[in-house]
């Protein structure tokens, strides 16, 4: 009978913490770039972007520089490309070959050469 009586408590318990561990709807865990790992990730950006010390690998069309360019904004476009929201095929399947964490470290090392005041 105490065993019982001990499994309804315990239950709540157990559904209280699992529920806890759940974020509420609507909220997004913010990753955090680390611009070191980042680094060794943007070697494939390099000949298109212009990369301090390397050339665009085809300069007949417009690359835009990303270096120094804002870490959200580079962290939103990646994603576009990946949801289609943004149209480029070169962009778009080096984007799908990203993951959060990637672009997160990616745009934290670009960012990181913007001038500071």
């Amino acid at each position: 009978m105490k065993i019982r009586g001990m499994i309804r408590p315990l239950s709540a318990a157990c559904l209280l913490a699992a529920f806890a561990a759940v974020p509420p709807a609507g909220f997004a865990a913010t990753l955090v770039g680390n611009p070191q790992a980042g680094k060794s990730k943007v070697y494939t950006c390099h000949g298109c972007h212009g990369i301090p010390g390397y050339e665009n690998a085809y300069p007949n069309y417009h690359v835009p520089r990303i270096v120094g360019q804002n870490e959200q904004y580079l962290v939103n476009a990646l994603h576009e490309y990946q949801s289609g929201d943004r149209s480029h095929p070169t962009m778009a399947a080096q984007a799908d070959s990203l993951s959060d964490q990637d672009i997160a470290d990616i745009a934290a090392y670009l960012a990181s050469f913007a001038k500071k005041p």
